[in-house]
Order: C-alpha cells, then structure tokens, then sequence
C-alpha cells in the first residue's frame, strides 16, 4: 500500500506534543511492514535538514494559492531507523520562524500556512510520481486536503483510486479563520459559502471541519475520546457534525514505539533497568536527584516518593488542579515533585515559586528536553496526569513500561489506559479520579502513596505496569484495517 502522510509535525525533526511521536511512529512501523511511506512535513527554522540526511531535489514544486502560483523547494531524506520517506516542504515566508505554530496565540497567517502545505502535500506527491492508495492527513493543519483531493485531483490518474483518512488528535484546535482571507486561497466560489454548507461555520471558515465532512474515513486517537466528542462538551461545536460521520469514525488508541522508550536499552538512561531488576530504577531514580536536582547522596538515597511530571502547562493538562493540591503534597505529605514542561506563563510562575520555596523537594524545569523527559519518567515513582480532558496522553504509557504508576483523571485516552490497583485481587496498575477537584486530586496521590514500599503490593504494581502492551505495531494494524475501508467505500462511489 502506497501512503502518502501529511502532518505539521514528525518526530525526531519538529515536536510540539504527542502528535510527532504518533505520526512517526506509525510511518516507521508501517514501512516495517512492507509498505511504501511518504511523510511531508513543512521545514521549519529549527530542522538542519543536511545535518539529518535530507538532499535537495529538482524541480520545486509549484503549488496554487488562489489566482497565483507560488513555490517551494523540495528536501527527500528518511525517518531515522525506518525505510519511510519524508519530504521537506521548504517554503522559508512560512516556516523560515522560531518554533512551529506560534507562542502563545500562534502566528496570525498559521490558516494560510497550512493551506499551503495541505495544498502542496498532492501536489508534490505528482513532482515525486508517488501514486496513493491512501492520503493520512492529521488535525486541521492538514485536514483540507482531504476536499482538495475529493474535489481537484481524484479525477486525475494518479490520484484516481486514492482515499483519504483525517485523524483528530485533538479537536479544540479547528483552524478557524475568516472566510474572505481563505476561500479565494482554496479556489472556492463564494456561493458555496452558505449558513450549513461544508464551508460556514458560524460566519467564518472551520477548516477541521471541512475536513470531517470530506475525508472518506475519519478516526481520533481513543476509543472514549471517539465517544466524548461526539456526546459531550468535549466536542468543542462540532458535536453534531461528528455525529453526522458516526459511522465513519474509529477510536483507535495511539500506541507506543517500545523501540525508543523501553527502559532496557533507553540511551538516555544511566542504569538500564527491566521488571526483574527493579533496583535498577531505584539507581536512576538516586542518579536524577544527585545530577539534576543536585541533591546530596544520603539524601536522594532517602526511600521518599518522587512525583513526575512532563508536560504542557495549559488548561488542558489540569495545571490548575495543582495550583491548589501541589503545595499541600509536598508540605504534609512530604513528597518529591520533578516536573518537566513549558506553556502558560502564569503556570511557569508558579513551578518556578515553588522550586524556590522547596528548594530540596520541588525540581522544575521550564522547556523541552528529550534526555531529561526519559530520565523523569524513568526515575519517578508516580507519574501525575490530572488532566481536564485527555485525547490519548502517550506519557502515561510510557511511564508504564518504565514501572512509573500512573495517577490520573479517568477521562479519553487516560480511562482506556490506566486501570485502578485492586488490591485485594492484585490487578489493576494505576490510581484514577473522576471528579475534576483539587480534593480528587489529593485524594487520590494520598491513597497512591499508601502503597508506596508496602509489600506486596508495591513491587505487584510496578510488575503490572511494565506488562503492559500499548504497542504502535497494534495501532498500524488497525489504521490499516481503517484504510482499507476507506478504499472500500471509494471503489463502491466509482462504481
């Protein structure tokens, strides 16, 4: 199967969130299963595309915006440790910036980029002679050209046969934009902007939406988060149209590439560690609070919880949960806090405030960092994820495999994850809470902490945690049962 896979961001060259490592992961696994992949991905500022392997190509490919023409040159390397291809758009008046969409509000024109790269994403796969069977395109950066292709190019040879499948990572992000800016962009006549057309949203342009309505296939990243959007606020409006496509929308769970987060050959680790030599994540646990936290010896060796977290400070991750509960943890309860993110300013305040107050308890650091992100989850003893809503969250998996026990709110991706410990049966390896409260939240890590080196259940729940399989080869698997539906249903259209 030919797949042609268009996303505004791809592991290891430009990661703003869990987006990246899923669509990375999946083209990698997908090429390992003998299929053809092409991945595109705008060149950022940020990606030294010679340094990666990238070579330029020729021609440069022509891409139409509206009554202009405008170009881009073309860089063709692969993913790293994978035979799938990735193809950089290198148009510097729109990705020549600092970082990718923008912080914090975005870049004013991200609708215009985007268009641009849904528009070159069929048009470049013609400069390359790369026929589809399938167009995977992700969120609303790319989402639109599921009606490009329906409505430009299906008719063509090479996109003749060629079914599209949007995947909705998470949909409070919908690229709304204003109508006069972007429909002469598409080549979209204003009679086709009317109050339930597939182009008006509430006077303006909805370009997640256009997308839902054209793709022939459409899934999100969990099966409760497939079911949330469609039947509650999670929705973010587009409740009923979603609805409209039920029966063309799957939750498949996003998975994990257990070659790049496994604890026994993690690079970035000090002590390789695996369920029967736990005392190995105890040595990395001593080793981040001496080297990072700068701890004295005697007292990392001390057996304290440690609470992780690595994250984006937004509303969306529950941060202000722990304006309130976080305080009261490391004050009564005496807990470790390593925390690893970047977002809100305000959120950033607060983590540094406390750092500075907790000096020996509380260790913050505010940005993005690979190495340190694996050392975090690895040496934690709980992993904190008190989100308000929680598409998938691939964190909490992670932390699974390396025996870090998930505490997390039971909502999308996080209840098809994480079940609560029993401990009268032995199962289960996390702790869940439902209420979005403060006092949940508390709650629930003070329970936690009340196994925390209590025999058995300690060492059962850790065991439990790294038996679990949240593979990628089981998510690529079921994306490509997806498309062969989405084929399907093309082939019953042209008859």
């Amino acid at each position: 199967m030919n797949i042609l896979v268009g996303a505004a961001e791809l592991a290891p060259f430009a990661k703003a969130g869990g987006l990246a490592d899923v669509v990375a992961a999946l083209a990698r696994q997908w090429a390992a299963m003998g299929h053809r992949v092409l991945v595109v991905l705008p060149k950022y500022r940020m990606i030294d595309a010679p340094e990666w392997g990238f070579q330029p190509i020729e021609p440069a490919v022509a891409v139409p915006m509206g009554q202009t023409v405008e170009y881009a040159r073309l860089w063709l390397g692969t993913l790293p440790q994978s035979a799938a291809r990735v193809c950089l758009l290198d148009a510097p008046h729109y990705f020549d910036r600092e970082g990718i969409y923008g912080n914090p509000e975005g870049y004013p024109d991200n609708d215009r980029r985007y268009i641009f790269l849904s528009r070159a994403l069929l048009e470049l796969a013609q400069v390359l002679g790369f026929s589809p069977d399938i167009l995977h395109v992700h969120d609303y950066h790319t989402a639109v050209a599921a009606e490009l292709l329906r409505r430009f190019y299906r008719r063509t040879p090479q996109f003749y046969k060629t079914a599209s499948v949007l995947t909705v990572h998470n949909v409070a992000f919908q690229g709304i934009t204003d109508p006069a800016r972007v429909l002469p962009l598409l080549g979209i006549p204003w009679e086709e902007f009317y109050p339930g057309s597939l182009w008006e949203y509430y006077g303006a342009v909805n370009l997640l939406k256009v997308g839902i309505l054209a793709a022939d296939k459409l899934s999100t990243v969990s099966p409760s988060y497939a079911w949330e959007i469609r039947h509650t606020a999670l929705g973010e409006g587009l409740q009923g149209v979603l609805s409209v496509r039920g029966a063309d929308l799957v939750g498949i769970l996003n998975g994990v590439d257990y070659e790049e987060w496994s604890p026994e050959r993690d690079r970035y680790l000090p002590v390789p560690y695996s369920a029967e030599f736990l005392a190995g994540k105890e040595l990395n646990k001593q080793r981040l609070l001496t080297e990072w936290a700068g701890l004295p010896e005697a007292e990392a060796q001390a057996p304290v919880p440690l609470l992780g977290m690595v994250t984006r400070l937004t509303d969306q991750k529950g941060i202000d949960l722990l304006l309130h509960a976080l305080e009261p943890l490391v004050q009564h309860l005496g807990v470790r806090f390593a925390l690893l993110g970047s977002g809100a300013g305000h959120y950033e305040s607060f983590f540094r405030y406390l750092a500075s107050r907790y000096s020996r308890q509380v260790f913050v650091y505010i940005g993005y960092n690979e190495p340190l992100a694996h050392r975090i989850i690895a040496a934690a003893d709980f992993l904190l994820m008190p989100s308000r809503y929680e598409p998938c969250g691939l964190t909490q998996m992670y932390a699974l495999r390396y025996g870090t026990i998930p505490i997390v709110r039971a909502v999308g991706g996080l209840r098809d994850t994480v079940r609560d410990y029993d401990p009268i049966s032995g199962t289960g390896w996390g702790f869940c809470f439902a209420d979005y409260t403060p006092e949940a939240l508390f709650g629930t890590v003070q329970y936690a902490l009340s196994f925390y080196g209590a025999e058995p259940h300690w060492e059962r729940l850790r065991r439990n945690a790294m038996a679990c399989d949240f593979s990628i080869r089981r998510s690529a698997e079921q994306y490509l049962q997806l498309f062969e539906w989405a084929l399907e249903k093309v082939r019953a259209e042209r008859a």
